[in-house]
């Protein structure tokens, strides 16, 4: 047997920093009982997954995250994926939507349409699914602080497309505590946030039963530097936080619950991502039968969308960037993911090309009917190293759970800067290893290559902008102005109140109103959030 001094390192870590063993046996998951702890596939605690078939009954949806410029280029685009493959949409906004802003506001100077699409009003909406049948496609839309209003406009053009609510599905991101912690795309204070956030939730109990409220987010977490047990930790906690607050709004537990959806991010670690998400389920479905004491089983199973980790992205050598996406798609697919994006070679460039995007969509694909891992469900179940690394994860984030509990929940733990504190601490500890080549990024501080030939990227000029502004001012033209006036003031009254706000917001987005003016009329009752210094 070979000793310390016969192996390349005196410590072997994953890219988390938690300390690997040379070999795990039997004796590693000997306080681990099958049946209470791992189940069969389809079983509680679904640590094994929530489908007893696996993706022998049904393939993970296959997203690809996309949206720049104005609606009418992202809308090309989307036809493009679906055309290649595509099973769902995913949408990315632009920094003005994402804050609040209208297009002609002094902060979105320079920012309309360079990260995302831009939304402004429900024409915006409209045009973004022209010619694609929402009551026939599912979508994903990543934002935030708005939305409550970004839903409300999809739901109209549902609704004028003829789509039964009742029907569609899709999900909305909605998650605000984690851009508290991590994202910093905020605008509202914290309180009148969830607020909002439950307002969905019982709205969509009754009218969207099919939709998901909320896709609570790790992967932002992980991208602003956490480790995968804070990761892990930090999301779920999240997600409990969220389950109190709509129990404390009078909402049935077993009537919500099943409508959320969580979001992980697909790391580098091969090993400890699958043992994460296999970790995420089992302290889920605990945690909603014995913590909440719900009785519906689709309250215990946690859906989860992932998406490879765009941090890991390097401009270096950016067709290195299709290998580690691959294996950190094959990774998801091996944790029991139910929907995946894999990111595009140049997304650490630029936003991806469509040819960079069909490849990554490609890759999904490969995975999926030619790599053979779909054929059995959970096939790394039962591995020492697997089981035990699960079995970590847990105790680690349960740890997190009582440190948070004693703050009095995430709310107060996030307004004294605990999660924000905790993920600033393991990024710099991460950046010190990368800086003594413990930790090794292939072509940036290890196997460097000089005069590498340019990428052809994609490039947003400032033509989006012009258009989105002369969009705007024939808006404001045409629309009825006393229309708008009425449900904006009937808005923001409503926010002084403990009416439910998605009625409001849907007479406005109606009326077509701006995201800005909703935002605005919010703004006046609730104030904007200033962040509490951590350094």
């Amino acid at each position: 047997m070979k000793t310390v001094a016969d192996e390349r390192s005196s410590a072997f870590t994953t890219i988390s920093g938690r300390p690997i063993d040379r070999l795990y046996t039997a004796a590693d998951i000997k306080g681990i009982d099958y049946t209470r702890d791992t189940g069969d596939p389809g079983t509680f605690p679904y640590t094994r997954g929530i489908h007893a078939s696996g993706y022998r009954g049904k393939l993970w949806t296959m997203r690809q995250f996309a949206g720049f410029g104005t609606p009418e280029d992202t809308n090309a685009r989307y036809k493009t994926l679906l055309q290649a493959g595509g099973t769902g949409l995913s949408v990315a906004f632009d920094l003005p939507t994402l804050m609040g802003r209208d297009p002609d506001h002094e902060l979105s100077l320079g920012e309309v349409g360079k990260c995302g699409v831009n939304v402004t009003s429900l024409a915006d909406m409209e045009t973004l699914f022209d010619g694609i049948s929402l009551g026939d496609i599912t979508t994903s839309m990543t934002i935030n602080s708005p939305a409550a209003i970004i839903f409300a406009m999809y739901l109209v053009v549902a609704e004028k497309q003829g789509a039964d609510w009742k029907k569609i599905s899709g999900t909305i991101q909605n998650d605000i505590l984690k851009e508290f912690i991590a994202q910093k795309e905020y605008i509202f204070p914290p309180r009148p946030s969830m607020r909002l956030i439950t307002d969905v939730f019982g709205f969509c109990v009754t009218e969207v039963p099919k939709w998901n409220t909320i896709s609570v987010s790790g992967y932002h977490i992980r991208e602003a530097g956490s480790t995968a047990a804070q990761e892990l930790a930090f999301t779920l906690r999240d997600g409990l936080e969220y389950v109190q607050w709509g129990v404390d709004a009078g909402l049935d537990v077993d009537a919500f619950v099943p409508q959320m959806s969580f979001f992980f991010n697909a790391h580098s670690d091969f090993f400890e991502e699958i043992a994460k998400y296999r970790a995420a389920r089992r302290i889920w479905a605990r945690a909603m039968r014995d913590r909440f004491g719900a009785r519906n089983e689709r309250a215990w199973k946690l859906r989860f969308h992932s998406q490879t980790a765009g941090v890991s992205l390097t401009a270096q050598q950016p067709y290195n960037n299709v290998v580690r996406t691959a294996l950190q798609a094959l990774s998801a697919v091996l944790g029991g993911t139910n929907s995946l994006h894999t990111n595009s070679l140049d997304e650490a460039l630029a936003l991806p090309t469509a040819e960079a995007a069909t490849l990554a969509l490609r890759t999904q694909q490969i995975i999926a009917h030619e790599s053979g891992v779909t054929n059995v469900v959970d096939p790394l179940g039962g591995s020492y190293f697997v089981e035990k690394l699960t079995k970590d994860m847990e105790d680690e984030a349960l740890a997190y759970f009582d440190t948070i509990d004693h703050m009095g929940g995430m709310v107060e733990a996030i307004e004294r800067g605990f999660p924000q504190t905790e993920i600033a601490e393991s990024s710099y500890r991460f950046q010190q290893a990368f800086e003594r080549r413990e930790k090794i990024m292939v072509g940036v501080n290890e196997f460097v290559q000089q005069d590498e030939p340019p990428l052809n990227i994609l490039y947003i000029d400032d033509t989006a902008s012009d258009t989105q502004l002369a969009k705007l001012e024939l808006l404001r033209r045409t629309r009825d102005t006393a229309s708008v006036t009425r449900t904006l003031a009937a808005l923001g009254a409503a926010a002084r109140t403990t009416e439910n706000l998605m009625p409001r917001i849907l007479d406005a987005v109606r009326a077509y109103a701006t995201v800005g003016e909703m935002c605005d009329a919010l703004r006046v009752v609730w104030g904007e959030y200033e962040e509490v210094p951590i350094i």
